[in-house]
């Protein structure tokens, strides 16, 4: 696990763009300084765009390609609600100009992580609404702000995603989805799995965009299963 340009300790001077992440200065480059010819490449959310570019970009460098609630693009993709991303842009303005945040902005994001079928089994999941300064306690305010540069700079340049090139990825690839990602909408796995030839899919039932905090168990199985099933690429 490493981070990308420009986010949290990692150094990098703007624009932020998935080419921008995945080419021989950063992705691929830390491979080459670490001397890894060829790996499994494991993408989670922004993570797994990258992780898509770099199959596409470099396919030499990769074995077998693992997706998680990600999508191809901005052209073919299924965006989140517009009031879901009119409240993600509100709170990272509030973040960056610190203006405090509201305790229903707080719970709307994270009832949104989780999905309503995980808070309708695990009720107490919302007892705890987190203080604003706490809200990203996992992840640096920073990787926050920065993912939310790229995004914002995808939509300025017309970025038109993936989409179109996901047929020529050969890669055995697995990609795994939330039944219930508010996120990223369980109908993008469907989107990049028609396009990539014998895909195998999967959908974890009662699963939010945070499906590997809910079931960790589980994604280690499925992840296992595919690993020792698959035959690698090269």
């Amino acid at each position: 696990m490493f981070d990308s340009r420009g986010i949290n300790t990692t150094s990098g001077s703007k624009p932020y763009t998935i080419q921008l992440l995945a080419n021989d200065n950063d992705t691929a480059g830390l491979m080459d300084a670490l001397k890894i010819q060829q790996a499994d490449v494991f993408g989670y959310s922004m993570g797994g765009i990258i992780a898509q570019q770099v199959v596409l970009t470099h396919p030499e460098k990769v074995n077998r390609l693992k997706l998680v609630a990600t999508t191809c693009g901005e052209k073919e993709s299924i965006p989140p609600s517009p009031q879901l991303a009119k409240l993600g842009r509100e709170v990272i303005d509030k973040l960056l100009n610190n203006i405090p945040i509201t305790p229903q902005e707080i719970k709307v994001m994270a009832s949104t992580s989780l999905g309503p079928a995980w808070i309708r089994l695990h009720p107490e999941s919302l007892d705890a609404i987190p203080e604003a300064k706490d809200l990203f306690t996992s992840i640096p305010l920073n990787t926050v702000v920065q993912q939310s540069k790229v995004l914002e700079n995808w939509r300025a340049t017309n970025w038109n995603g993936l989409c179109d090139e996901l047929s020529k990825i050969s890669n055995p690839t697995l990609i795994i989805t939330g039944t219930d990602d508010g996120t990223m909408a369980p109908a993008n796995f469907l989107i990049i799995a028609g396009k990539i030839p014998g895909a195998w899919i999967v959908q974890i039932k009662d699963a939010g965009h945070a499906v590997m905090v809910q079931y960790p168990d589980e994604i280690g199985k499925i992840l296992n299963i595919f690993l020792s099933t698959t035959a690698q690429s090269n």
